[in-house]
């Protein structure tokens, strides 16, 4: 038998140094995501679903949150701001009682943080009613619906809150304002509750990432920070 020698080519041939420069860049951008994802595969998904069982007793199965806005939406929120409030909580840098001891090592371990993080963010909550097939039973209907996430209007200048979101917060929260990285989305997330966390941020009850107490919050009118939640229901529909 002859021995058959097989060469593979996993590597395109560079032949300009422009693209060696190129190729170059793409390598350490994969090379980064592979060393610093903290939230990729290895994540044990199933795991996280069952510890979720706990979260849903307040924030609902598919972290929809629930009572207008007490509990929030938790579902879609992405792990990296997930797992960064679980752990707030357990320090108490960011105090909430009653979660304080859901969050204890002994409780939830850093990879619990992690698995729970990792499936609550791969959850989908659509903003617009779904279009059934004429197969769709009720069952079928019922789970599509349950998921629907539609914050009501809330009055105020979309206009004025919009220019001053684009402005002031598009740059941490998205343009969409579905967040980005450690910056949590805002769209999506019930009205009352987020309107409780700019008063805690302007009272310095919880920690903002600027470093005034309140951070760009301060330097609004409570009619800014209003038309700021008006705006955020305005564009969810285009999510």
């Amino acid at each position: 038998m002859r021995t058959m020698k097989l060469r593979l080519n996993f590597m395109p041939t560079i032949t300009t140094p422009k693209a060696t420069t190129v190729f170059r860049e793409i390598f350490l951008i994969l090379l980064l995501a592979l060393c610093f994802n903290d939230f990729g595969i290895a994540q044990n998904l199933e795991n996280g679903k069952e510890i979720n069982a706990t979260c849903a007793g307040c924030h609902g199965q598919h972290g929809q949150g629930g009572s207008r806005g007490e509990y929030p939406r938790i579902g879609g929120l992405s792990a990296s701001y997930i797992a960064s409030q679980l752990k707030a909580f357990r320090a108490r840098t960011r105090v909430n009682i009653p979660m304080y001891p859901y969050t204890q090592e002994r409780e939830l371990p850093d990879q619990d943080i992690k698995d729970i993080a990792a499936y609550l963010a791969s959850i989908e909550l659509p903003t617009k009613w779904p279009v059934f097939k004429e197969t769709d039973d009720a069952l079928a209907r019922l789970t599509l619906t349950e998921r629907v996430m539609i914050i009501p209007r809330v009055p105020g200048d979309v206009d004025n809150g919009g220019a001053i979101y684009q402005k002031k917060c598009a740059t941490c929260h998205a343009k969409t304002g579905m967040g980005r990285g450690m910056f949590p989305m805002l769209v999506g997330q019930y009205t009352s509750y987020l309107k409780r966390q700019m008063e805690k941020y302007l009272a310095g009850e919880r920690p903002h990432d600027d470093v005034v107490v309140g951070g760009v919050l301060s330097s609004l009118k409570e009619e800014d920070r209003q038309d700021i939640l008006a705006y955020l229901t305005s564009i969810q529909d285009q999510q």
